[in-house]
């Protein structure tokens, strides 16, 4: 991780397989000289949010309107952030429950979800609380037969704008966002206790029996099976 994506820390991290709204998730930050990993609730709160309960409805910001919403506009010109990853999850119904599908590189490798962040005080105790956001656009041609949006993936290339070193390039930052990377994405269906958040451990992306899921897998084209080794998932 600290290869990937520039900062030298060396941090041990915890393995986690099922993150939910409102829990921590590792974050790579730059003020422009030095990029540093912080880990970062999840679902953003601006600065004008009357309590923490706000980022409970901000874990997402649209592509399409992040420059203009009022819970995202500052922190999208400002305060833009790589949200380390090695996987991510959609749900499909199948026969009246929710199938879990997991996204991943073939490769295995991690990479960084376009994400934005804030500081702001609790009203509570007045500790600082840092908390983001993950940026998503609609599905490209590999993802839609799962769902009809998926987040947005930066290239390593785009680190640095995304980051906003090297000053301000808003056609840069919105291109980043206008095109969907799906570059080496592979889909499978994992165990449905990945369903109870209380469940966080390698048992939740085992893979399912896909013979058993026909109705749920949208085409045996793009549901590949389980590699044998798998890491940590977002």
């Amino acid at each position: 991780m600290s290869r990937l994506f520039g900062f030298s820390q060396l941090p041990n991290l915890a393995p986690r397989y099922n993150i939910a709204p409102t829990q921590d998730v590792a974050v790579i930050r730059s003020d422009g000289a030095a990029r540093e990993l912080k880990m970062l609730r999840w679902g953003l709160i601006p600065s004008w949010a009357r309590d923490l309960d706000f980022g409970a409805r901000t874990i997402n910001a649209r592509a399409e309107t992040v420059a203009e919403k009022p819970s995202f506009r500052a922190a999208y010109k400002k305060r833009r952030c790589l949200i380390a990853a090695d996987g991510y999850y959609e749900w499909i119904k199948a026969d009246g429950a929710k199938q879990p599908f997991r996204f991943c590189r073939e490769d295995g490798e991690a990479f960084g979800l376009a994400g934005l962040w804030e500081s702001r005080s609790n009203p509570a105790d007045g500790a600082e609380v840092l908390s983001c956001s993950i940026v998503v656009r609609e599905a490209g041609p590999f993802t839609e037969a799962f769902h009809h949006r998926m987040p947005v993936i930066v290239r390593p290339e785009d680190y640095a704008v995304w980051l906003g070193e090297g000053g301000p390039d808003p056609a840069h930052v919105a291109n980043i966002m206008a095109v969907p990377n799906e570059d080496g994405l592979i889909a499978f269906p994992v165990s449905k206790r990945l369903n109870n958040v209380r469940n966080d451990d390698a048992g939740c992306i085992e893979a399912a029996d896909i013979l058993s899921l026909e109705q749920a897998a949208p085409s045996p084209e793009q549901v590949a099976p389980s590699p044998a080794k798998q890491g940590k998932l977002f």
